[in-house]
């Protein structure tokens, strides 16, 4: 009996890094990208919330496989706490739930809570608003009924985590840190820590595992391609893998 030929790896057996614009969701990125190029198999190696920005991993072909190897590096973020601000979401697409004068903050306070509590390994407890599930129900669909449940708190490590730019009440910064860190929550204990409250006003990922943002290319590059252009975009599978 003849042995089965192996398929080589083609075009749309890899990775396209997308820039991933505000107000899409992951999901409306896999879908766009699926359906304009006609592919059969696509996905993504970590999502980004609607308010977030930058670096989303797509996942073509055969190139779904490394889903677990794209999900589990370490990601990179910068992004911006407005202090004073708690929201039900932690961020800014939620709504205000309390406003208080964050006006005495100063920089120094800010590098103080997080170099005390926000460095190292560290336990979170994840937001309601996520797609965590609780008996098969994920948790945003249980906020959106006004319920809130108790969650048991993760273990994530911050690698890094830097203040670039204060200017009261807006904290624009930069962390590292492991899969499943939800840099919302951060912001909100932050702000919590602080007596002032907090959530995330603005949030881009630069980095998830080796792979960089200035590689990535917008939604309106990918959708000026033809699949044989696209494939001048893409990392191949066969790259991948050496």
């Amino acid at each position: 009996m003849r042995p089965r030929r192996r398929r080589e790896p083609d075009p749309f057996d890899g990775i396209l890094l997308v820039d991933k614009p505000s107000e899409w969701t992951s999901h409306d990125v896999v879908a766009k990208i699926r359906n304009y190029f006609k592919l059969a198999k696509v996905g993504h190696g970590g999502t980004l919330d609607p308010l977030a920005t930058g670096l989303l991993v797509m996942l073509i072909g055969k190139g779904t496989k490394l889903s677990d190897r794209i999900m589990g590096g370490d990601k990179v973020y910068e992004g911006t706490i407005h202090l004073g601000i708690t929201t039900n979401s932690q961020d800014a697409d939620g709504e205000i739930l309390e406003e208080k004068d964050a006006s005495h903050i100063t920089r120094e306070d800010v590098e103080k809570v997080i170099a005390e509590n926000f460095m190292g390994d560290i336990e979170q407890i994840p937001p309601m608003v996520s797609a965590i599930k609780k008996n098969g129900v994920p948790l945003y669909k249980m906020a959106r009924k006004g319920q809130e449940i108790e969650r048991e708190p993760r273990k994530i490590t911050i690698f890094e985590f830097d203040v670039l730019e204060f200017a009261n009440p807006l904290v624009t910064f930069r962390v590292k840190s492991t899969k499943g860190t939800y840099v919302r929550t951060l912001a909100h204990d932050i702000g919590h820590l602080l007596g002032v409250g907090g959530s995330l006003d603005a949030l881009r990922r630069t980095a998830s595992g080796p792979l960089t943002i200035d590689r990535a290319h917008t939604m309106e590059e990918i959708l000026e391609c033809d699949r044989e252009t696209l494939e001048q975009k893409a990392i191949l599978l066969s790259d991948m893998i050496r």
